[in-house]
This record gives C-alpha cells, structure tokens and sequence, in this order.
C-alpha cells in the first residue's frame, strides 16, 4: 500500500485529518516519485539481460543446480527458473514504486517457502538467485538509484531465509 492511501486510510478510520506528519511523509514519498519510477523503468527494460546476468552469475557458483539431477537441468526446467527469476524482477519493481514493501508481502512472499519446499526447490538457491538478481540488476544503476532499490531485494532474500 503507497504511502498516501496508507495515511488516507489511519486518517479516516480515526475521523480526522492527516497529520502534519503524515503530511511530510507524502511529500516525501512525491519527491522520490521519479527516482522510483526510474528504477522500475530500469528493471523493466532490462529484465531479459538482468535475469541472463543474474542466471549465468548462479549457474556458475552452483553448477549442480544446472547439472544432470539438479532443480534446473534441462531446458524445461531452467525455463521455470527463469520464469521465477523475472517474477520476482517485476515484484521487487512494484514495491518500489509504492515505496513499500506491502506489495512484495502481500503478492509474492506469503506460503512462498512452503511453495518452494513442497516442490522440492532448494530455498537456498532461490535466495541466492535473488542476489545474483540483485546484483545483475544494482550494476544497471547510479548509486543512488543503486541504494534505493538495494532494501527491496533485501527484503525478499531475508523472508526467504
């Protein structure tokens, strides 16, 4: 949930008016609108080189994932990671637009490890293929883009761990 529809929402179920407050923190959240549509624009035009980066940077500190055996041997298989891999690209993306983890939470992180573990994907790989996202995707970016965005990937590797 952004910023504004939060303070809206504390607002009126408490019949009153925002805070001053709640006020600077919308006009913080406008100020960094550009920043943050930037940073979705950037891991949007460049999800398929993102997720070859982060997938060639995996496959080779964990060849065995890529071997006979291994949870994405085979084109059929590697094609479900990858799929994930963009996922969880456009996830981290909506959570930085709403300048909230919310939309992560809410859309793809509840039953996430239960999901993995019932098909029998080693979590830790999937969180180690989220820093190989991140860091694929962080090297596309200013610093200060870089830093803005670094909390959101961060926030699905800890839920995922």
């Amino acid at each position: 949930m952004s910023v504004v529809t939060q303070v809206i929402l504390n607002a009126d179920d408490e019949l009153r008016y925002p805070s001053s407050g709640e006020l600077r923190s919308i006009q913080e959240f406008l100020e960094t609108g550009s920043q943050r549509t930037r940073i979705a624009a950037t891991l949007a035009d460049n999800e398929k080189k993102i997720v070859q980066e982060a997938s060639k940077s995996l496959w080779k500190k964990r060849p065995d994932f890529i071997a006979p055996g291994g949870n994405a041997y085979g084109e059929k298989q590697r094609a479900l990671c990858l799929r994930d891999y963009g996922w969880y690209l456009r996830l981290i993306s909506y959570g930085v637009l709403a300048g909230d983890k919310e939309p992560i939470e809410k859309i793809g992180l509840i039953g996430v490890r239960e999901m993995y573990n019932s098909l029998g994907v080693p979590v830790p790989g999937m969180v180690e293929s989220i820093r190989c996202l991140k860091a694929a995707s962080l090297a596309l970016m200013s610093d200060e883009d870089a830093t803005a965005a670094a909390p959101y990937f961060d926030y699905v590797i800890q839920s995922m761990s």
